[in-house]
């Protein structure tokens, strides 16, 4: 293990710090204060975190914490851990730009179901994590706060659109992460900055609350953080039914830490590569998804290759469709004010554009060819227990490019065509974890996806924690500008 040359404080899991703060092993204020300096050292390297709050407010917060410890009140798991929550969700009292000029001083009135969540468990919000404008592409980067770098290479990408998330678990400025998914944006930025990030089952965690409740079924908030308890205990705060999102799951209060260990022997592992050649990938990608088969090999699994079965290019058109027609319903009208339109990035307008064009019988296809591919997967669990897929198609690009124009050789027609390896649990609803997998010869990390059946968070959570004994890659490679010299 590579010794860190920062505050112990700071180096804890989450969970550890939780169980350290609750035996009064170290207070509130001190935790804050381990952060606080450490956030003023390093979140200058990375750009993760903004809207940062006073110090001496924060401070004053986490000595209301550590009173509360002594009168025997805990709020919960989060009590006195200092929190960032993503800039797409929405904070009470503290700005919520949504990554655009548009929204640049926008206070909302009230948290979002999640952030309430967070709040409620004790954390204590000190700003916002970075991200693209409406969290549009897998590259945290927008004209009010700049890029999101990578914490192993400042000069390369971070991920999106929880960039800003990932890239401060990695340099330990938070003790875990919030953010969001629709296009890969938990499980992406996870693989490049050798951090865990976990998709939740569609209504694990409510979403909003919003205007529109019932068609938007591709977005989820969800949890990351560097050991797979830590994003087991956040998965906790956050999931559980909510009257406000009728579509969240109802099943009761649980535990997703409990239980984690478990014998995988004779465990069926379906392997889906690049999709028998459909999707391209920059060189050693596949590669380091491949060798770490071997892993769940010597966990007891039985891994084998599969495929689906089904029209991958219909599954692209199908995810374009759904894409444009909810990003239509969020931005269209901005795009309609000729003013607002000129704020609106490139990728912006052209989603909405592509709204436009859409057809009710356009989106019903979309539907139902959605539901066919649910089902094509549904085939191939009754054989397996789990599929596995890479988290991404490229390594850590460089932070001054929007995003890669070719991969693996191919151009790509779209600002996003390079995360399409993404879209299938999405698109299913599934479950999906990026859990690392080791870095190239450069230096960068890369991530695997473990998929789960329909509701099967806690099997996903119980694989990635198996693998992550194993494996250690978050303890064995910390970020080198942390490292001892």
């Amino acid at each position: 293990m590579n010794p860190l040359a920062i505050d112990p404080i700071v180096a804890l899991d989450a969970q550890a710090l939780s169980e350290a703060i609750h035996a009064r092993q170290l207070s509130c204020r001190e935790v804050m204060q381990a952060y606080l300096g450490h956030i003023e050292r390093f979140n200058p390297q990375v750009n993760a975190l903004v809207s940062l709050r006073e110090g001496a407010v924060l401070l004053a917060e986490a000595e209301v914490r550590d009173r509360e410890l002594a009168a025997g009140q805990s709020r919960g798991w989060m009590h006195g851990m200092p929190q960032a929550v993503k800039d797409l969700a929405a904070t009470a009292g503290l700005r919520t730009t949504l990554g655009s000029p548009l929204f640049a001083e926008q206070v909302p009135a009230h948290d979002a179901i999640s952030v309430a969540r967070v709040r409620a468990s004790g954390a204590i919000i000190v700003g916002k994590s970075n991200v693209p404008e409406f969290g549009l592409g897998s590259q945290s980067y927008n004209t009010l706060f700049g890029t999101t770098t990578n914490a192993y290479d400042h000069s390369r990408v971070a991920g999106g659109s929880s960039g800003g998330a990932a890239a401060a678990l990695a340099m330990r400025l938070l003790p875990v992460a919030d953010g969001s998914d629709m296009m890969g944006s938990l499980r992406n930025p996870a693989a490049f900055n050798n951090v865990f990030g976990l998709r939740p089952s569609q209504g694990r965690v409510p979403y909003g609350p919003t205007p529109e409740l019932f068609v938007q079924q591709l977005a989820t908030e969800g949890p990351m953080g560097r050991t797979v308890t830590d994003v087991a205990r956040l998965l906790s705060v956050q999931a559980g039914h909510d009257p406000r999102a009728p579509l969240s799951l109802s099943d009761g209060l649980r535990d997703f830490a409990a239980g984690l260990q478990r014998d995988f022997k004779g465990v069926r592992v379906g392997w889906l590569g690049n999709f028998d050649g459909y999707l391209p990938m920059d060189e050693g990608v596949l590669g380091l998804c491949q060798a770490a088969l071997a892993d769940f090999a010597e966990l007891g699994c039985e891994v084998e290759a599969c495929q689906p079965g089904f029209d991958l290019g219909r599954l692209w058109q199908c995810w374009l469709t759904h894409r444009h027609f909810l990003v239509h319903g969020n931005l269209g009208a901005a795009y309609a004010d000729p003013g607002k339109r000129a704020q609106l990035k490139p990728e912006a307008q052209w989603e909405v554009e592509g709204g436009l064009r859409l057809t009710a019988a356009d989106v019903y296809q979309a539907s139902l060819d959605r539901s066919a591919w649910y089902q094509a997967l549904g085939k191939l669990f009754e054989r397996y227990d789990y599929l596995l897929l890479p988290a991404a198609q490229v390594f850590p690009f460089d932070a001054t490019e929007p995003w890669p124009k070719v991969v693996g050789g191919q151009a790509m027609d779209t600002y996003h065509r390079w995360m399409e390896v993404v879209i299938g649990p999405t698109l299913a609803g599934l479950p999906s974890m990026s859990v690392p997998v080791g870095f190239n010869a450069a230096g960068l990390p890369m991530g695997l996806q473990i998929i789960g059946p329909a509701q099967a968070d806690h099997a996903v959570l119980q694989l990635a924690y198996a693998h992550e004994q194993l494996t250690r890659w978050i303890a064995r490679r910390p970020p080198g500008c942390l490292q001892v010299r």
